[in-house]
């Protein structure tokens, strides 16, 4: 019987490689609406499935009362406190648009210069000296430029809306991921496994211990300076102390630190002639504003022992690169190239020969070489 098995040929080949790129490109069109939430679902559960594990055995073994309770947990600490803000800064964006843009504005007159002693008197003469000299007509000139670039800053509210919806479209698919979590796991290691054999799987894990290690060390870090900063505001009697907490938590996840919303507090406490409450915000500042440099390395060592030089990179990198969701993929990318590159080269014996035994026989070889080349 004639063999009528034969090699796969030119076209053949284009052909399939064509149908599976039409396939994928199909595929990617189908679910880009979903990526976005699926992928902060993602992280999301990675970053918090110990404690989901620990509720459950809180629960009597129960996953469907842990997943309510996890479920619940997301609400009240992300997907609500997001929701007040962008609600808040509508309600608020049209008093602020009117001032700034009615002509009212004017340089503060900092009469608690007065109170410092001995330059007191000298800084605010020079001050006044100062806006005389051409401060209130460089402000008339500053002013129109003001607000156009407010009213385009609260304009871009309304894509907040786009960020709410998959803000929801994240809670559903953590719902799932939470009820399905071992399940997805297995899976997604058999393909890793499947394309790169044990190094596959390795990085996965290695991915999941960086999303870990992002979660405590940037999160944690920016909420518990995030609300510290916020108790802050509240006794020394900002208004609207909440809607800044929720802005700085969401500027120290930016990397940004909580001083860019605390200095401004401050500022505005001694422009008001509140030195006492003003000097207390100063001095809890730098309590909160250097917490970071103690806390965060700390943490991230409890999420994976990894360089903190390289989650800080990935974390800004991933954050100009990729917006929000770069806090957590930069620093994953980062940290599972580092360990698969530092298990690939110490799969080989580290070198122990004397360094100048080495360059002396490369010398020698080279002479060989050259006195061959000259015969």
């Amino acid at each position: 019987m004639k063999n009528l098995q034969r090699g796969m040929d030119l076209p053949q080949m284009l052909f399939s490689l064509m149908f599976i790129t039409i396939m994928i490109v199909a595929c990617f069109w189908v679910v880009q609406p979903f990526i976005l939430g699926f992928a902060w679902a993602s992280m999301v559960v990675i970053a918090t499935w110990p404690l989901m594990i620990k509720l459950q055995s809180w629960l009597w073994g129960r996953r469907s009362l842990a997943v309510i309770a996890m479920t619940l947990i997301l609400l009240l600490l992300f997907i609500i406190p997001i929701a007040l803000l962008v609600n808040s800064l509508l309600e608020n964006s049209a008093p602020v648009i009117a001032w700034v843009t009615s002509g009212h504005m004017q340089l503060p007159q900092l009469t608690w210069l007065n109170d410092i002693p001995m330059i007191g008197e000298k800084a605010y003469a020079s001050y006044h000296k100062l806006v005389a000299g051409g401060g209130a007509a460089l402000m008339s000139k500053v002013q129109p430029y003001v607000g156009r670039t407010t009213g385009f800053f609260v304009a871009q509210a309304g894509h907040f809306g786009r960020f709410l919806m998959h803000l929801g479209l994240m809670l559903l698919f953590s719902v799932l991921l939470y009820w399905r979590g071992e399940q997805v796991g297995n899976g997604i290691r058999h393909f890793a496994y499947r394309l790169a054999s044990r190094r596959g799987d390795a990085a996965v894990l290695l991915a999941g211990q960086a999303i870990r290690a992002v979660a405590l060390g940037v999160v944690v870090t920016a909420l518990v300076q995030g609300v510290l900063g916020g108790i802050g505001l509240a006794i020394s009697g900002i208004p609207y102390a909440t809607l800044l907490t929720v802005l700085m938590i969401l500027c120290c996840l930016a990397q940004l630190g909580p001083l860019l919303v605390l200095v401004p507090a401050i500022i505005w406490l001694y422009w008001s002639g509140d030195t006492t409450w003003g000097t207390v915000l100063l001095i809890w500042s730098c309590v909160v504003g250097t917490l970071d440099n103690v806390l965060r390395p700390m943490l991230i060592r409890m999420g994976a022992d990894l360089p903190m030089i390289l989650i800080l990179s990935g974390v800004i990198g991933g954050l100009i690169a990729f917006g929000m969701i770069g806090l957590f993929i930069g620093p994953v990318v980062l940290a599972v190239s580092y360990r698969l590159v530092s298990v690939w080269v110490h799969e080989a014996p580290a070198p122990d020969e004397d360094p100048e035994e080495v360059v002396e026989e490369l010398d020698a070889a080279e002479h060989v070489v050259a006195e061959k080349q000259s015969h």
